[in-house]
């Protein structure tokens, strides 16, 4: 197989083919390159919203419950809120010096690939691509039907068909605006972004409101009856960091980032301490209103509040955590698109994925593909369970890559880094990364940890004979014929492996 190295040399000649000094796509009247490949259309602006606007969905105004659950304590939960960003921070940091020295697009995928080989990398692809992408898209999309339809039943529960309909609706015409443009893609995050900041300042508002007010009845020993089960704080870390998902989102861009080595750390730099601080003082708003009992029994904790505090004008939340997942969903959808794309490209998916639109430089199937996975996802009444199983998989590998880190510090210690973190660093969101998948195993042990790992290994049935020993069906080469004539695509410069 040919080394990953030969090919990240392949794509910076591909880009620099198709873009001028300064990142952008060629003038009018210039030549361009007889290839097709991604362009480079992703600003600083466009980079903090994807972070932001994916991180923030639909957890810190539906479900902040599940962290107090866990630490008992309102304080506790506070400091848990604070330590997922930190967490997250320092996990963003890590991926920004991956991201800067192998500039490649995926993520986890090219970082594993390069430190540890392709089966490393294909087990990662395969449990993400398959399963966690499209499910993440799914879920998101559920809470915005559920969210959307809500104004049309009189505060009572929607019909789960609508609520799957609506769901099924906003993930096709994500897909859509995707596959035909990043620039409409990266307007859609910019606007949702926007509108879930102003959601989240209402509240931030009514909470220095109440405060203002003397409500800090909840705030005050804030430390009593705190949970002293450490184990248990590993399933509230879950909890928060569910809310924090989508702090390494802009890695899987990085080949479509404007000046990847100047906009990739600042918008990290930018957008994870905005979310934190966010997510603070939202929790703290909430219990300015709400004590930690009714907290728990709210199914809903920031339509709880509105409804206490904002009177006729209690509807803007719904509205708010509605277009809030729907930007969620929009740039998760962006992202996982890239993952497929970069794992067909190095020949761990089918050909056909690894293919770039002619004349919309988008991963046109890859994004449909994932757009089709997610909206078969969303026909189960209930998949949350196994997400929440297949969750420790996910630090899994995060914790795979900060190895990948360190590992490559001593295999590639000369190359160039324009973005250095202490060695520290990768080291504490490696140890963390053990204690979260370790310690929910330990405090609820459950068959379906082991059937996520099973899972996982699954892989190996299509490793060995499809990229192993390089088999491929008779008819493969008339489906990619088929589909690329249909998708109007064309093969990167980047050929696939074998």
């Amino acid at each position: 197989m040919t080394d990953l190295r030969e090919r990240n040399t392949d794509t910076d000649k591909a880009n620099n083919a198709n873009s001028n000094k300064d990142g952008l796509p060629p003038k009018t009247g210039e030549p361009e390159s007889s290839t097709v490949n991604l362009k480079r259309q992703v600003g600083l602006i466009s980079g903090i919203a994807l972070i932001v606007g994916t991180m923030i969905g639909s957890g810190i105004f539906v479900s902040p419950k599940g962290v107090l659950r866990q630490t008992e304590s309102v304080g506790m939960s506070l400091i848990i809120w604070l330590a997922c960003g930190v967490l997250a921070m320092l996990g963003a940091l890590s991926y920004a010096e991956l991201g800067t020295l192998i500039p490649k697009s995926g993520a986890e995928y090219p970082y594993l690939f390069e430190a540890f080989g392709p089966i490393a990398a294909f087990m990662f692809s395969w449990i993400s691509v398959v399963l966690l992408k499209p499910a993440s898209v799914a879920a998101i999309a559920l809470a915005f039907g559920s969210y959307a339809a809500e104004p049309f039943y009189g505060g009572c529960p929607a019909p789960d068909s609508v609520v799957k309909l609506l769901a099924a609706a906003s993930i096709m015409v994500i897909a859509a605006v995707n596959c035909y443009s990043v620039k409409w893609a990266t307007a859609v995050q910019n606007v949702f972004t926007a509108a879930k900041l102003i959601a989240i300042a209402l509240i931030i508002f009514v909470g220095f409101v109440r405060l203002g007010q003397g409500h800090t009845e909840h705030l005050t020993k804030s430390f009593e009856g705190s949970s002293p089960n450490g184990f248990a704080y590993a399933v509230a870390f879950y909890q928060g960091l569910w809310a924090y998902d989508g702090w390494n989102n802009l890695n899987y861009v990085t080949e479509e980032i404007i000046n990847p080595y100047r906009n990739l750390p600042l918008a990290i730099i930018i957008g994870l301490p905005l979310t934190t601080l966010c997510y603070l003082l939202v929790n703290i708003a909430y219990f300015t209103v709400m004590s930690p009992a009714e907290l728990l029994a709210s199914n809903a904790v920031a339509v709880t509040l509105a409804d206490r505090t904002l009177g006729v004008m209690a509807w803007i939340i719904p509205l708010s955590v509605a277009m809030s997942t729907f930007g969620a969903t929009n740039g998760t959808l962006f992202t996982s698109g890239r993952l497929t794309f970069v794992a067909a490209r190095e020949g761990h998916m089918v050909e056909i994925l690894s293919m770039v639109h002619i004349r919309r430089y988008t991963p046109f199937p890859a994004v449909a593909f994932t757009g089709f996975l997610a909206l078969l996802m969303i026909i189960p009444s209930d998949f949350d369970t196994l997400i929440n199983y297949f969750s420790f998989t996910a630090w899994l590998f995060y914790g795979a890559v900060m190895l990948a880190l360190i590992v490559l510090r001593f295999t590639k210690r000369d190359a160039k880094r324009p973005i250095k973190v202490p060695i520290i660093i990768p080291i504490i969101v490696l140890l963390a990364s053990i204690y979260l998948v370790v310690a929910p195993i330990i405090d609820e042990p459950a068959l379906e940890y082991l059937y996520a790992t099973l899972f996982i290994f699954a892989g190996f049935i299509f490793y060995v004979p499809f990229i192993y020993y390089k088999y491929s069906p008779p008819c493969m080469k008339s489906f990619t014929i088929f589909w690329q004539l249909l998708c109007e695509c064309a093969p990167t410069e980047h050929m696939p492996l074998g």
